[in-house]
């Protein structure tokens, strides 16, 4: 299973396992784990994920409580989506460099400044700036929410540089990008590729759109260092889905190395690196086994959206969710 964390022993993890699988069933709680999580906190979680997929998993559950083992904005979007229900989130503190990068009084000056335009919000932003959104996307459907918007109308694109960039390329539409980035993402540069490649030549390349290093593995692909089929943009799920129908050997992965866990036990046969091992959110790791068991055991830190802010960002979800 990967390394445990270095107070607990497997004999003291099945311990804790068992514990925590006999409160969650206690009071009818379903545990979510995104991809990024540790791989004690994946394997006892009921799904793993990405956090749209994990935060539609929780609107169609029949559980009383959501525990969202994620950063906070993720914790959010499953009350949003499942407004009925108990959403806990294990770390109160979990939050996300990105999600921080533009706040809702920041966007509504953005768009006075360009009235009439098209507000897409990455799905990595908080409640208040998704109710300050048209649509709301993922990396693996911001192409297609983008090419859904008349050509006529201007688009403000936030927050991800990167991933703004990739869209632009993919869509060839002119977009307006607020220029805030993921720090994790945006540490895989492009020289960590071409280190990774000198060592495995052969390998295929999976990256997240959100990663510095984009634009980098798209020039190599178009100028034929990397061959043709070789490069791919993928979200975490994408990679995971990918992997399993893949026949490659080797596959460097540009993402942040918690993937790295469910890749290499859904693909056993096939050898996963990390372009860049240091790739590590400490945030995404501030959710630890004490934290999640404290949080089931006292029923804690409960994420809360005001009922009118919800209604606003649901709109933008379900726009999203309606193509």
């Amino acid at each position: 299973m990967g390394t445990i964390e270095k107070d607990l022993t497997l004999d003291s993890y099945d311990r804790w396992a068992s514990r925590v699988r006999d409160l969650a069933a206690e009071s009818n709680a379903l545990i979510l784990a995104h991809n990024y999580q540790a791989p004690w906190i994946i394997e006892v979680a009921d799904m793993a994920g990405d956090s749209l997929e994990l935060s539609r998993k929780a609107a169609e559950a029949d559980a009383d409580t959501i525990v969202f083992c994620g950063v906070h904005f993720m914790a959010e979007t499953a009350k949003i989506l499942a407004y009925d229900r108990r959403v806990l989130i294990p770390d109160m503190e979990a939050g996300c460099s990105l999600a921080a990068s533009i706040t809702a009084e920041q966007l509504r000056g953005w768009k006075a400044e360009h009235p009439g335009a098209v507000v897409v919000s990455y799905v990595n932003t908080s409640a208040a700036v998704k109710a300050e959104s048209d649509y709301c996307c993922t990396s693996s459907n911001a192409a297609r929410v983008v090419q859904s918007i008349d050509e006529n109308k201007e688009i403000l694109f936030l927050p991800d540089m990167f991933l703004g960039a990739h869209v632009e390329r993919v869509t060839g539409r002119k977009m307006k990008i607020w220029m805030g980035e993921c720090h994790v993402h945006a540490g895989i540069n492009p020289a960590d590729i071409d280190e990774r490649l000198a060592e495995h030549p052969d390998a295929d390349v999976y990256i997240h759109p959100e990663c510095g290093c984009a634009s980098h593995a798209l020039y190599l692909a178009s100028s034929g260092a990397l061959p043709a089929g070789r490069t791919h943009m993928l979200s975490t799920s994408g990679m995971q889905s990918s992997a399993e129908a893949s026949t490659a050997s080797e596959i460097i992965v540009a993402t942040e190395t918690g993937l790295l866990h469910s890749l290499r036990k859904n693909s056993p046969d096939t050898k996963f690196i990390a372009a860049n091992e240091e790739a590590v959110c400490r945030y995404m790791k501030m959710i630890t086994p004490a934290k999640l068991l404290s949080s089931l055991e006292r029923r804690q830190f409960e994420v809360t959206v005001p009922e009118d802010v919800a209604k606003r960002a649901r709109g933008a979800l379900e726009r999203m969710i309606s193509l």
